[in-house]
C-alpha cells in the first residue's frame, strides 16, 4: 500500500507550496484509517525539503514516479521514499531511499547495528543501509510483479542532517554499504547522480501501480533457498506420525479457500515433534506458493527456528516468516493462505490471537 503517490512535478509543487506534510497526512489517514505521531509529520516536512532539492534537476524527468510511505508486503514496515522510472537501457528501475533525521551515532560491535538517539532516547538501531536493502529484499521475496517483470530495485539511504564521520560509513558496515550506499549531509549532489544513473526517462509504464497491485506470493528464489536449508538440516527430518500429520496438513491447505477454510489441531506431548512438523509446513507450503506464517505467543521458539534456518538468506528474510500472536491487528482479511500456530497451549483467552485470527480470515489455516 502506498500512502502518497505523485509524479516528480507534482511532488515538487507540493513541497514548494508548503503542503507536502498535509498531503501525506491526509493520504495516511485515508489509506491507513488512522493518524500518526507529530514527530513523524515533522519528519515528513523536514526530509521532503531535502528530497525537493535533490530532485530539482531538469535531467531527472518530471514524470518519474514518486511514492512516500510504501508499506512493505508481509511486514508492518514502510519505505520512506521511492522513485520509479526507466534507465537508458530501457529497463525499469525503482530507487528505494531510507530517510533519517539522525545527526550523531556510534559504532556497535553487532552486525548492521548502530547506537544513536531516536525520539530523545539513546538505543540500538538498524544501520540505514541494511534497512534499505532489507526492504528491497522483501520486495524481491514476496512481490510477484517485481520478480516476474524483472524490475530492478536500487536501495540507498540519505541522512541529510548527519555530518560525515567514520561511523555510519565505517568499514565495519562495508558489506551493507556495498548493497545500499549511504549519503550524508552535503551529499545531495551524489544522491542526485545516483538517481540519474538509474532513472533517465519517466514512469510511463505505471511501475508504482503494478507493484502496489501485485499479488503477494513467496518468490521461487526464497522458496528454493528455504528448501535447501531444510534438506541440509537433519534435525528437521520427519518420522512416523510426524509425516502423517504433515501430509494431512498439506492436503487440507490445498483444499482450503476463502469460503472454505480449514483448521487442523495437532496434539502431542513435549518431544513428539510438533515443531518439526510446523517448520516443515512453513518451508514446503511456501515452496508451493502459499503465503505462510509461523505464529507463536512466545518469542523464544521463533528465535530458535529462525536461527536454525538462517543460511544463504539474510536474517531479515527469515524473520519475516515468523510472527507473534498479536501481530495481526491491522492485517487485512485473507492476507495469508496459512497460519501455523505453534505451542497453542500458551495462547490464552485474552492473548488476542483468537480475536485477531477471526479478523484476518486467512484463506487457509
Amino acid at each position: 500500500m502506498i500512502v502518497y503517490q505523485a509524479t516528480k512535478a507534482e511532488f515538487n509543487n507540493d513541497v514548494f507550496n508548503d503542503v507536502i506534510d498535509k498531503r501525506i497526512l491526509a493520504s495516511f489517514k485515508d489509506r491507513l484509517n488512522r493518524s500518526t505521531a507529530i514527530n513523524e509529520i515533522q519528519s515528513w516536512k523536514n526530509s521532503m525539503q531535502y528530497m525537493y532539492k535533490v530532485l530539482s534537476d531538469d535531467t531527472i524527468p518530471d514524470d518519474c514516479g514518486i511514492a512516500i510511505e510504501y508499506e512493505v508486503p508481509q511486514s508492518s514496515k514502510r519505505v520512506d521514499f521511492i522513485i520509479t522510472g526507466i534507465n537508458e537501457e530501457n529497463k525499469e528501475h525503482v530507487i528505494i531511499i531510507e530517510l533519517k533525521q539522525w545527526s550523531t551515532a556510534s559504532i556497535s560491535d553487532k552486525d548492521a547495528i548502530v547506537n544513536t538517539v531516536v525520539n530523545r532516547r539513546l538505543g540500538e538501531h538498524t544501520h540505514p543501509s541494511y534497512q534499505a536493502w532489507s526492504y528491497a529484499s522483501l520486495l524481491y521475496g514476496f512481490n510477484e510483479t517485481v520478480v516476474s517483470d524483472g524490475i530492478n530495485l536500487k536501495p540507498c539511504a540519505y541522512l541529510h542532517n548527519y555530518e560525515p564521520d567514520d561511523v555510519i560509513t565505517n568499514e565495519h558496515y562495508k558489506d551493507h554499504l556495498d548493497k545500499a550506499p549511504v549519503y550524508l549531509k552535503g551529499d545531495a549532489g551524489k544522491l542526485r547522480d545516483f538517481i540519474k544513473q538509474h532513472v533517465k526517462y519517466g514512469d510511463n509504464r505505471n511501475i508504482l501501480y503494478r507493484i502496489e497491485n501485485s499479488r503477494i506470493r513467496p518468490s521461487k528464489m526464497l522458496a528454493d533457498s528455504l528448501v535447501k536449508m531444510l534438506k541440509g538440516n537433519p534435525e528437521f527430518v520427519m518420522i512416523d506420525d510426524q509425516k502423517l500429520v504433515y501430509e494431512t496438513a498439506v492436503a487440507l491447505s490445498m483444499k482450503a479457500s476463502e469460503k472454505n477454510k480449514k483448521v487442523l489441531i495437532v496434539k502431542g506431548g513435549p518431544g513428539t515433534g510438533k515443531s518439526v512438523v510446523a517448520i516443515n509446513l512453513l518451508v514446503n507450503l511456501t515452496k508451493k506458493g502459499l503465503v505462510t506464517k509461523y505464529v507463536s505467543k512466545n518469542a523464544a521458539p521463533r528465535a530458535v527456528y529462525e536461527s536454525r534456518l538462517t543460511g544463504t538468506l539474510r536474517k531479515t528474510e527469515i524473520s519475516n516468516l515468523f510472527a507473534g500472536s498479536g501481530a495481526f491487528v491491522t492485517t487485512e482479511p485473507n492476507t495469508f493462505d496459512v497460519l501455523i500456530g505453534d505451542e497453542a497451549h500458551r495462547l490464552n483467552k485474552y492473548s488476542g490471537f483468537t480475536q485477531i485470527s477471526v479478523k484476518t480470515k486467512s484463506k487457509r489455516s
